[in-house]
């Protein structure tokens, strides 16, 4: 009987589990003294490096690799990501024990990161390997690019700067666009320094050609710079503990900017930390936002559907039941630290989704705060105001998820967009976050009620990390203390509700997984009906994957994504709808024909309008552009439907005083192989 192929995980389980057996084997020659200590330096330097590569191979997997169906295929992945980190982390106190102590050792070992940077380069060859250890104990070239001296003397006045004097020699170790450069001194010590105090090379001649020099320094390949965040990276683990004070710091050095330069200035509250809830919707794609949700969801098979089917008797979507289904209201926000001085606050938002303590498991969300500068720590949702509410400003949202997961629950990050104002960088940032586990101690649903939830500081998977507001100096003796701190610990307050016998319907036939705003529940009832009605009965036959061409499925998603146009569409909708009588409204053939015309000329042509600016988050000028644009192509068009007594008919886009983008495949076609999940 021939032997059973392994998959790719399988086979990376099997690779972990070799370096943690080598690992153990390290750990005991260390314990034990068995071998000198460079050799033993070298073994660990050569697992740290294995292990490096082992990480990168498994966040490449994907359960399209495998040879057949894995079950918990996530969380089996992650659990390899957690022990290689664990190995990681041990390999790094090692490698700290072993490192040869002293101001001499630091040079050795700068110039050792040098030679591993090298090493990377030329595939890890042992020939080239033994060449740079014969190098590194010799001191960095003074040619290197890297090297700078002082022009004057500075002297650092927060935490995590490096004071100079006039005529040291650092080495430049990660540059930053805001200025602030991390170096190193000869002693091993390591902080920022403003780069307009340093100049290329080893000494102070020529100081006429600064600005050339400086010119030449922004000019430096990316690539050197990888190699620079690559280094910081591998030796952050090694510095002594009397340069604990840059611990802070240099945590996130290889991921943002202008956030750890902030938050050394103290223009960033303790507890503050760069969004993860961002970060996923930035890096990931489309992966964990609305418009790929609302897609089909193929069945196992990928030849039919999981989520979406027709009753055969009426025509409609066939409603389905999912193991979570709650709708709730954002309320307020209390006692949320504000940022500091140097930064202005282009959003304050709430991000939320589904979680279930170790992963996203719905799109990410987004519900923007109304802020009064007379109080600035508290933040208010769904205000009153005329006409109908934006989406972007509703509190009033819904969840629909199928996770079985003890720990399922709603996580809120509150956040923060902010633009620097010396330098016009912009940036991210989380001001804490909230947890509603949906699901009591005894594995009941919530009841509905109103809900007060501690917001904590750090990120998720951060535990008792307080913000500045809620810091306390010893225990409250009286219980009207306890009272007065009880008020000053920030808190999110979330009111879980029940809607109406409509809603309840609309909701149920959306997909099985989806957290977005109420208001828009019948709109995305109806793209859900049109959806069915294109891909279960219109199709030749159910094996039949050709394009599609339906401009309202092929671009509706885009809506989620830029909310001020699913707004326009509410209200062209609500304009069509007060027009119909009750009987309309009952049929859903006249909705969904209506629905159209409706769509083509409001929203899809605004689309491909030329004078509508492109989208994008948190731009006040942009916003206003757009609301303008919207507002006067509505109102004109409105005007052309009344005159003409029609819509949505096609002689809008060939319109000389109403201009529109040239017409392109990708607008008007579906193409369910790219779309569906």
């Amino acid at each position: 009987m021939p032997l059973k192929r392994r998959g790719p995980l399988q086979l990376a389980q099997r690779e972990v589990d070799e370096i943690k057996k080598q690992v153990e084997s390290l750990v005991k020659d260390v314990e034990s003294q068995v071998g000198s200590t460079e050799d033993t330096f070298r073994r660990c330097q050569e697992l740290q490096m294995s292990a490096e590569k082992m990480v990168k191979t498994i966040k490449k997997l994907t359960k399209a690799d495998e040879l057949a169906p894995v079950g918990n295929y996530d969380q089996r992945k992650q659990e390899e990501e957690r022990r290689l980190q664990n190995i990681m982390e041990r390999l790094n106190t090692l490698s700290l024990q072993l490192s040869p102590p002293g101001p001499s050792a630091t040079a050795g070992d700068v110039s050792r990161e040098d030679s591993v940077d090298e090493d990377d380069d030329e595939d890890n060859s042992d020939d080239d390997s033994d060449e740079d250890e014969k190098k590194a104990v010799k001191p960095p070239p003074q040619s290197d690019s890297r090297i700078y001296t002082a022009l004057s003397d500075f002297k650092g006045e927060q935490e995590g700067d490096l004071s100079v004097r006039r005529g040291e020699v650092l080495r430049v170790i990660r540059k930053s666009a805001d200025g602030w450069w991390l170096a190193q001194d000869t002693k091993g010590n390591r902080g920022v320094v403003p780069k307009t105090f340093l100049k290329i090379g080893s000494g102070l001649d020529d100081e006429d050609s600064e600005d050339e020099d400086e010119d030449d320094e922004d000019e430096e390949s990316e690539e050197e710079e990888d190699q620079d965040s690559a280094e910081l990276t591998n030796d952050r683990d090694k510095q002594s503990a009397s340069h604990s004070n840059w611990s802070t710091v240099r945590k996130a050095l290889t991921e943002i900017d202008a956030t750890d330069v902030l938050s050394a200035m103290g223009a960033i509250p303790s507890g503050f930390r760069p969004s993860t809830l961002n970060k996923l919707l930035v890096e990931e794609g489309v992966t964990y936002r609305g418009s790929h949700y609302i897609q089909p969801e193929l069945s196992q098979s990928q030849l039919s559907f999981k989520d979406l089917f027709l009753d055969a008797d009426t025509g409609r979507v066939r409603a389905r039941q999912v193991q979570t289904c709650v709708c709730f209201t954002l309320w307020s926000c209390r006692m949320i630290p504000t940022p500091g001085v140097g930064v202005q606050v282009l959003s304050r938002h709430v991000r939320l989704c589904a979680f279930d303590g170790t992963q996203v498991l719905s799109n990410i969300h987004t519900v923007r705060a109304a802020y009064n500068p007379k109080s600035p720590k508290t933040w208010s949702f769904s205000p009153r105001m005329t006409g109908i509410l934006p989406t972007l400003m509703d509190g009033d949202c819904f969840l629909r998820c199928n996770s079985t997961s003890p720990d399922f629950g709603i996580l809120f990050e509150l956040g923060v967009t902010f633009i620097r104002i010396s330098t016009g960088e912009r940036g991210d940032l989380s001001c804490g976050w909230a947890f509603l586990k949906l699901t009591d101690d005894t594995g009941n649903s919530l009841s509905n009620r109103t809900y007060e939830l501690p917001v904590n500081g750090g990120t998720p998977y951060e535990r008792d990390v307080a913000l500045e507001a809620s810091a306390t100096r010893g225990s409250p003796a009286s219980v009207f203390q306890q009272m007065l701190q009880a008020r000053r610990h920030p808190k999110l307050i979330v009111k879980l509700k029940s809607v109406n016998s409509r809603t309840r319907t609309q909701l149920s036939i959306l997909p099985d997984t989806l957290l977005h705003c109420l208001s828009c529940v019948h709109l995305l009832a109806l793209h859900r009906q049109l959806l069915a009605d294109t891909l279960l009965m219109d199709r030749p036959t159910m094996q039949n994957a050709d394009l599609i061409c339906s401009p309202i499925l092929s671009t509706f998603p885009v809506l989620l994504e830029q909310t001020d146009l699913l707004d326009a569409l509410r209200s062209a909708w609500l304009d069509a709808e007060s027009n119909m009588s009750r009987a309309q409204k009952r049929d859903l053939s006249y909705l969904k024909q209506e629905f159209g015309k409706v769509y083509m000329s409001s929203v899809y042509f605004l689309l491909h309008s030329p004078s509508l600016p492109g989208h994008r988050w948190a731009d006040p000028a942009s916003e206003e552009q757009r609301a303008r644009v919207i507002y006067a192509t509505l109102e004109a068009l409105k005007h052309n439907q009344h005159t003409t007594g029609q819509s949505g008919g096609p002689e809008i886009f060939a319109d000389p005083a109403h201009t529109h983008l040239a017409f392109d495949v990708a607008e008007l076609t579906f193409d369910l192989l790219r779309v569906a999940r």
